[in-house]
């Protein structure tokens, strides 16, 4: 027999956790479908950075939404998920660095950023134990980073308690279409008809998109990270380099985390079948970045690596994400192709994904992240703005605050 759900979200990480959140605040009971465990895939392995800083101007907006959103989070959820505000130092080792830094920091400062350029001398006085290749450092202030693990796992035992449904070690194997819209979602143990689905897979979503005729220019991007031992406290920013060489930071317990990635078609992994997960079976970036650490931070030399792994990053052609409905499958709504920078904007995008949800009419509009722009150029018509979607194709939109009040 199957079973039925108001909307089934696929993926269990940050943003599906969260969508399934702030839509059961509302009364509206999601059913999560996630093919690991809740967090499994990246959004319990990257460095839990939380920025505005150094991203595509179109992100700012809801970045800094995320900002306001993670300085209370812990009251939300009820517990501490280790936020840590104390800002994002991007280094910069040569002039070259300086210049292209100092441009883009330039171009964020319109967007109302606090954000500025520093020199050497300057970055010792925030952080006293870089390397002598550093000579100078963009740095946001209300940057900072938080435990991934932690606001994953607490949106999804909110979401629980709530009456959010959530299914792990299942996968997604078919969505239903009658007449074009979405019916039911089948998977490798059962059949759950609803009328709406949104597509959280992560480095997945391009395949979810396939199941409804739709695809995304989606590429995966391979990225290692590192786990240290622990050590006394020493810096609480967050780090990054100027051209993306690495990132990292102490975590409250002392370990220091750092990662990198470099994008690549050619990465040696185990196809998806029965006993292997589909992961890289090598390092190769993890020595990179230790060697690479070393040198910005000679203090850290004789630390042991306690751990390493590597993972996918769910890379766009434009390294935005794709949000929102599409006319060409009504009921089918994207949020994925975050491009290794989405867990920080984790709580604001699951809000506006409710927002979306239960009126069509999110609180920042997200025109500029939906899935027509690949296809209809950059004037396309877009599903997602404002109420947009309600006025001009009533199909589109799914108003389940309408539903809601006749139940």
């Amino acid at each position: 027999m199957s079973k039925t759900a108001d909307i089934v979200i696929i993926g269990g990480g940050v943003m599906g956790c969260a969508t399934a959140y702030y839509l059961a605040k509302e009364g509206l009971k999601a059913l999560v479908i996630e093919k690991s465990d809740i967090g499994g895939e990246a959004s319990g392995s990257n460095g839990g950075g939380v920025r505005q800083s150094a991203r595509n101007l179109k992100e700012m907006p809801l970045a800094m939404e995320s900002i306001r959103m993670y300085e209370s989070l812990h009251e939300e959820l009820g517990m501490d998920v280790e936020y840590v505000q104390q800002g994002n130092l991007r280094l910069c080792t040569n002039d070259e660095e300086l210049d292209v830094m100092s441009k883009s920091v330039e171009n964020q400062k319109a967007t109302g950023l606090h954000l500025e350029m520093l020199d050497r001398s300057q970055v010792l006085e925030i952080n006293p134990y870089v390397g002598d290749k550093i000579i100078g450092a963009s740095f946001c202030p209300t940057d900072g980073h938080v435990n991934p693990f932690l606001v994953t796992y607490g949106f999804y035992k909110k979401a629980q308690e709530l009456g959010a449904r959530f299914y792990t070690n299942e996968a997604v194997t078919e969505i239903r279409l009658q007449k074009g819209r979405v019916t039911a979602v089948i998977t490798d143990k059962q059949v759950i008809e609803t009328d709406l689905v949104m597509n959280a897979a992560g480095i997945a979503g391009r395949r979810i998109s396939n199941m409804v005729g739709l695809d995304l220019p989606m590429k995966p991007v391979f990225s290692e990270a590192l786990i240290t031992e622990q050590f006394p406290p020493l810096f609480p920013q967050m780090i990054g380099h100027a051209k993306g060489l690495f990132y990292g930071r102490q975590t409250g317990h002392g370990s220091f985390f750092w990662g990198g990635f470099v994008g690549t078609e050619d990465y040696l992994y185990q196809k998806e079948q029965a006993g292997h997960s589909g992961k890289p079976l090598f390092h190769f970036i993890g020595p990179s970045i230790a060697n690479s650490i070393i040198d910005f931070f000679p203090v850290l030399k004789n630390m042991n690596v306690i751990r390493m792994w590597s993972g996918l990053i769910a890379g766009m052609s434009d390294s935005i994400p794709v949000l929102g409905l599409t006319s060409e499958v009504p009921g089918f709504i994207f949020c994925t192709g975050f491009s290794g920078h989405g867990f920080g904007i984790g709580p604001v995008v699951g809000k506006l994904m409710s927002e979306l949800i239960l009126d069509c009419n999110p609180s920042i509009p997200i025109h500029d992240f939906c899935y027509g722009r690949f296809h209809k150029g950059a004037d396309h018509e877009c599903s997602c703005k404002k109420n947009a979607a309600c006025t001009i194709n009533s199909a589109i939109c799914p108003n389940k605050r309408q539903w809601l009040k006749h139940i």
